[in-house]
């Protein structure tokens, strides 16, 4: 087994909020679902603390648990831009807006948390977001296409691409099902759709390794693998992949030639903190003891370290953040 690296950079984090001192909201729909109070559980933060200390509180809470981690130093914040079309925001067709505003503000105000922005590319002022974003620090731009109704396969897309290759900033998008939220278009989080950006040498990171679903009778990671053959300029990322439901990519991931030293850490922070990634359901792989061990670890980033470290993750994947992000 390998090592245990430190100074780690999670790429692959999320914040929220619900409109106490920022711009951000959450769907009525999301906010009646049973999804909602989990969500909060596992942020580590209750509604009426936010309502009272603000949106930022959820950042300040990562940034806490950042500082006292062994292994991990620092993390990508995530924003998650709101669903548009012919230009305008569509308030009501958007589960979750996580404003490049409050992002920016948190990693300026707290330790250790690095700006991932969110863009989405039919704004009127998409291309000049993309330069202010990259001008604040923005190491990455963010899509969930699926939730955003985003076709990274839409051709007039193609100035935002080339725009995105100008600034050098790369492109962490969703690729595979969608079911962290009340409903998700999945056509058009299938990896084959990154063609026109992976052809125009958008540096793209696939999330997830597209482990979740399948198109056309092919699973969601094998199409993946099939564009990542084609096109150098795409990597993945690892977040999630110990989550129940995902779990079983996890052999095939590390034994792929095509994903060697393609791989970045990520979390998906919050979801690191549900039963759904439990080692325990790794119990005839790693025993008792070592489950045992790795469970009762409290910090999340270095109980998600250990068991990932303990699975096979070679040490380069948790070194590939920082070099590829950063350097």
């Amino acid at each position: 087994m390998a090592e245990i690296p430190t100074d780690i950079l999670d790429m692959h984090c999320h914040t929220a909020g619900i409109g106490s001192g920022s711009e951000c909201f959450v769907s009525d729909a999301l906010r009646n679902s049973w999804k909602f109070k989990q969500y909060l559980r596992i942020f580590g933060v209750k509604k009426q603390d936010i309502e009272a200390k603000g949106d930022l509180l959820v950042m300040e809470r990562i940034s806490n648990w950042i500082q006292e981690s062994r292994y991990v130093s620092g993390a990508v914040i995530l924003a998650m831009d709101a669903v548009y079309t012919n230009g305008e925001m569509q308030e009501k067709q958007t589960e979750v807006y996580v404003s490049n505003e409050l992002v920016y503000e948190g990693c300026q105000k707290y330790p250790g948390l690095y700006f991932g922005a969110s863009v989405h590319p039919q704004r009127n002022d998409a291309l000049e977001a993309l330069e202010k974003v990259k001008e604040q620090g923005a190491v990455l731009i963010k899509w969930l296409p699926s939730i955003q109704m985003i076709d990274p396969a839409n051709p007039q897309l193609e100035m935002y691409y080339r725009k995105l290759v100008e600034l050098d900033i790369p492109l962490l998008t969703h690729v595979g099902d969608e079911d962290s939220f009340t409903s998700a278009i999945d056509s058009l989080s299938d990896p084959y759709a990154l063609e026109l950006p992976a052809k125009l040498g958008v540096k793209i990171i696939a999330a997830h390794v597209a482990s979740s679903g399948s198109r056309d009778g092919i699973t969601n990671v094998q199409r993946l693998l099939n564009m990542m053959e084609k096109h150098p300029n795409i990597v993945a990322d690892i977040s999630t992949l110990t989550q129940y439901n995902r779990r079983k990519y996890i052999k095939q991931i590390l034994n792929s030639d095509t994903l060697n030293g393609r791989l970045l850490y990520g979390t998906d922070h919050p979801l690191t903190n549900t039963p759904l990634v439990t080692p325990w359901q790794f119990l005839f792989k790693l025993g008792f003891n070592k489950c045992r061990q790795i469970a009762a670890i409290k910090n999340p980033w270095d109980r998600d370290v250990e068991l990932k470290i303990a699975l096979g993750f070679p040490e380069q994947v948790f070194a590939k953040p920082k070099d590829y992000l950063l350097d």
